[in-house]
């Protein structure tokens, strides 16, 4: 009978080698992420006027990466303190630097912030924020239904594996209009309306990854009040805080208003684009609660999901950046550093607007160039013309027409432009 048995579990499941340890062999190779493999292309074309407008990190106008100077200031600070140890922070990271990093994102007379209801947490950049909320919603998030997080079509392509992973399904919402190169308003409107009572949406706070297009104010009130009667939970984005538009405050607008409207909302939050820390990981999740009691307990759970995944954050790049943003010197540098950035960002989309329309004559209206904000700019074009920039004029950028505006300055703008004039043309 047991040989019997044995027969029929062989047939129904192959046989497994029990003395030999699993080697991976039946893995499946996955595919190289977009954006690096086109870095990597980029690297390895020798064309003299390769342009790589497709990294999101910024560059000066010699296309090289800028350490802000109240970076090396604060840097040199912190190497003459001989009371700096390499002792692990705790769990939730350097409380001077959360404490910090939340006036920064709410505001300093933050409701949330004077009634101890806002709970924060260091960590791994942006990227590790994200991971943190979406690990922290699929534990204790009571969803109407099936786990889902509704994103923007398009978004950061990162956010659906993020979500994904820890067992939450990625649903678009209309956001961005290929016809008008704008807001979908009607759409996004309309998906908050008909999507079930108590869904998440996540929104990006400022500078929209990747077409670069926000809701005005007005907007913002209207969504936040669509929220608000559906019971929605607002999980905010902010990679871009102050990069934007080169005003911290004005960047954060949208969140601190959903606090005020009282929007239940988390927000993840970055200092990798606005202090150029990007190998430093430096970034927070805050978690904003109806009360202390349930933040209480919010900031106990965090702590042991956190526990759990890095145990403990990285020190340094935290140091750096409370030194900068509760010294008052420092952070009047800051914004004047930022303001270096967006500023020459902004001088690009203005000589790309004028090359296009008062040099070229392109075809088309171009003014979306100028309308957009932040690092990136949906040009418009399709995948086919994309493709045709990589391939013929080595314009290296997404095959959705995204392109980083910090990829280009006095040296390559021009070149761009013609491209793109003959692109659009047909006479690439």
């Amino acid at each position: 009978m047991a040989t019997r048995i044995k027969q029929l579990v062989g047939h129904i499941a192959p046989p497994i080698d029990m003395a030999t340890p699993e080697l991976w062999q039946e893995v499946p190779l996955a595919p190289p992420d977009s954006i690096f493999k086109l870095t990597a292309a980029y690297k390895a074309d020798p064309y003299p006027k390769k342009v790589n407008l497709g990294v999101g990190a910024y560059r000066d106008d010699d296309s090289k990466p800028w350490v802000l100077p109240v970076v090396k200031k604060a840097t040199e600070k912190l190497l003459r303190n001989e009371a700096l140890d390499h002792e692990y922070l705790p769990i939730l990271g350097l409380p001077e630097y959360t404490a910090a990093a939340a006036k920064l994102i709410l505001g300093s007379d933050s409701p949330a912030l004077s009634e101890s209801r806002a709970v924060s947490a260091q960590t791994i950049s942006g990227t590790g924020a994200n991971h943190l909320g979406a690990l922290f919603l699929t534990k204790f998030y009571r969803f109407n239904g099936p786990k889902k997080v509704y994103l923007s079509n398009p978004t950061w392509a990162n956010h659906h594996a993020i979500f994904r992973n820890v067992g939450i399904e990625p649903v678009d919402y209309p956001y961005y209009n290929p016809d008008t190169i704008a807001l979908d308003l009607a759409g996004f409107i309309g998906s908050l309306q008909e999507a079930p009572p108590r869904s998440v949406f996540l929104l990006h706070a400022c500078a929209h990854n990747p077409t670069g297009v926000d809701p005005t104010q007005e907007e913002w009130d209207t969504i936040a009040n669509v929220m608000l009667d559906k019971n929605h939970y607002a999980f905010f984005d902010c990679a871009y805080q102050g990069f934007a538009s080169g005003d911290l405050d004005k960047d954060a607008w949208a969140v601190r208003h959903f606090v005020q409207k009282g929007v239940p909302l988390l927000v993840c939050q970055s200092f990798a684009k606005n202090a150029g820390l990007y190998g430093e990981r430096v970034g927070a999740l805050h978690i904003v609660s109806p009360d202390k009691d349930t933040a209480d307990r919010v900031r106990s759970q965090l702590s042991v999901l956190q526990r759990s995944e890095i145990s403990n954050p990285p020190s340094h790049g935290a140091r750096l950046v409370e030194l900068i943003l509760n010294d008052p010197e420092m952070f009047a540098e800051w914004k004047q550093d930022i303001e270096t950035m967006s500023g020459r960002i902004i001088s690009m989309r203005k000589e790309l607007h004028r090359l296009l329309t008062q040099v070229h004559n392109t075809p088309g209206n171009w003014d979306h160039i100028l309308n957009q904000i932040g690092m990136f700019s949906f040009t418009g074009l399709n995948a086919e013309q994309s493709k045709a920039m990589i391939e013929r004029a080595h314009v290296y950028m997404t095959g959705n027409g995204r392109i980083s505006m910090a990829g280009l300055n006095s040296h390559n703008i021009e070149y761009f432009a013609e491209s793109l004039d003959k692109v659009v043309r047909g006479t690439l």
